[in-house]
């Protein structure tokens, strides 16, 4: 089961806090390719909401390609955005990275030493 906590008081809308615990729950691999999403009446009735907002989130999935739906069954999450959303995640880690690399060839590191460092860091 999963779990959504909305926060009335945020300034983010309630149907993105929605969409923005789906996409963690995604890339933390809780929800994987092809499962089952809440109904919109249910996960309504649980967090104590408006359905028409629990379906503009799934709407708001589905345009970014993260779940389909399928009529008479139900809501999915999408094996393509749930690849597409891990990928963007993988790119925003290299950014970073490169960063790095960068920071470190400013002041010197040679590749020994930045390898050293990851390490430490892995470790830690």
């Amino acid at each position: 089961m999963m779990t959504i906590i909305i926060n009335s008081s945020s300034q983010t809308p309630i149907y993105e806090q929605i969409v923005g615990r789906i996409k963690t729950l995604i890339m933390g691999g809780e929800l994987k390719s092809g499962d089952m999403l809440p109904s919109v009446r249910s996960l309504a009735r649980e967090l104590k909401i408006s359905a028409l907002t629990v379906k503009k989130a799934y709407d708001a999935l589905e345009q970014q390609g993260l779940a389909v739906t399928v009529q008479g069954k139900g809501s999915f999450v999408s094996l393509e955005g749930a690849a597409a959303l891990e990928e963007e995640a993988m790119l925003g880690v290299q950014e970073v990275m490169e960063k790095a690399v960068a920071m470190g060839r400013k002041i010197n590191m040679n590749d020994d030493e930045l390898r050293r460092l990851l390490d430490l860091i892995l470790e830690g």
